[in-house]
């Protein structure tokens, strides 16, 4: 059976990464012909009978020095009476010689995991996935250059799956570039660095199979993500790892992978994203969501509004089940995912303009959005 989870966290075991070499040859393919301009010329550069560098070997050289293990801890506290069917538990006898099911002294044991982070920044700041730092009590960071750090949580979005971890030792750091995922396109290489089952620093390459693949699509409820889907093996502890471009930059962060037959969909939060993000998990602990109160649908016409929350922006300014949202801010929408976008770039606070069909009636809304925690 097919599913879709967030990646676990995986047993530490260190191992060397292979990397693609240039000129290799996929079925009838050579990969060398398709190297970025650059690489190519650095290619057929290079002294007759030595190895010559492939752009992924460049791509990790750049970023690969900035990825790092994140090992965590946390205290998990069980009550001494679970694992016994529940008729037991209710059985009068076993009850007078045990005690009443659930008195017994609670017992707590250390729960150990594993994920992948990027620095990218120089004051020692992290992205991961905010599940691989969930209830953490101890985080621990392990560099490629040796060092062990402690570490801290500066502040995790569970909405967007991101968190922000900042480094407790002293610098310098290495930092990995970040790329502009704005500018992707269907088909550009991708290369996932991370450390999957607890191998460290391992390079796998794929292509960007499709953007803004929504979560709702993979049957994921409850997170607010478009996330790049790529063919690059992303498997169990590469959680929280960067995916790069053919240049080397960070143009998402790691967090889903599909399971079951068929497998080899991997997904990736856009790193314009996760910027936003982080910057304001660093400047305030948290992140805000704006919403306008609607619950939508995709229709022929465009995304309709199936539901209005009561007390929400939307129901203040009048929307209606079965309102067509045509544009936002005068740029046309044509799918729920794009109103969501719209709203998200907006922000909470500033002043929303709707373009809403109404039967035959053409009608322009004005609205300001509210966070979604408040």
């Amino acid at each position: 059976m097919t599913s879709v989870t967030s990646i676990p966290p995986a047993k530490t075991i260190s191992a060397l990464a292979s990397l693609l070499l240039g000129g290799a040859v996929l079925g009838a393919v050579t990969v060398q012909g398709w190297l970025p301009s650059a690489s190519r010329a650095q290619s057929r550069s290079a002294p007759s009978g030595l190895s010559r560098q492939s752009f992924v070997a460049a791509a990790v050289e750049r970023s690969g020095p900035a990825v790092v293990t994140l090992e965590t801890a946390r205290t998990v506290t069980s009550s001494g009476m679970t694992g016994l069917p529940k008729g037991l538990l209710m059985d009068p006898l076993f009850r007078h010689f045990f005690g009443v099911p659930g008195a017994a002294a609670p017992r707590s044991r250390v729960q150990r995991g594993q994920g992948s982070g990027v620095i990218f920044d120089a004051e020692g700041l992290l992205l991961t996935n905010a599940h691989v730092v969930e209830g953490a009590d101890t985080l621990q960071v392990e560099l490629t250059d040796g060092r062990s750090v402690e570490a801290k949580v500066v502040g995790k979005d569970s909405l967007t799956d991101l968190a922000v971890v900042r480094l407790e030792g002293k610098g310098p750091w290495p930092i990995a570039a970040l790329g502009d995922s704005d500018r992707l396109k269907v088909g550009d290489w991708a290369i996932a660095v991370g450390n999957p089952y607890g191998l460290e620093n391992t390079v796998t390459m794929g292509i960007i199979s499709n953007l803004n693949r929504n979560v709702a699509q993979l049957g994921i409820s409850g997170k607010r993500l478009d996330l790049i889907q790529t063919d690059a093996a992303i498997n169990p502890g590469n959680s929280g790892g960067p995916l790069l471009n053919a240049e080397g930059e960070v143009i998402g962060i790691n967090t889903l992978v599909r399971s079951g037959p068929g497998a080899g969909l991997g997904f990736a939060i856009p790193i314009n994203r996760a910027r936003s993000i982080a910057k304001q998990l660093v400047n305030t602990g948290r992140a805000s969501h704006p919403v306008i109160g609607v619950g939508l649908a995709a229709g022929p016409q465009g995304p309709v509004i199936r539901s209005v929350q009561p007390g929400a922006p939307a129901a203040g300014a009048g929307l209606k089940p079965d309102d067509v949202i045509t544009a936002i801010n005068g740029v046309a929408t044509a799918s729920p995912t794009q109103v969501v976008a719209a709203i998200e770039r907006n922000g909470v606070g500033r002043k929303l303009t709707l373009s809403i069909k109404r039967g035959e009636t053409t009608l322009t809304v004005s609205l300001t959005p509210m966070d979604l925690a408040a």
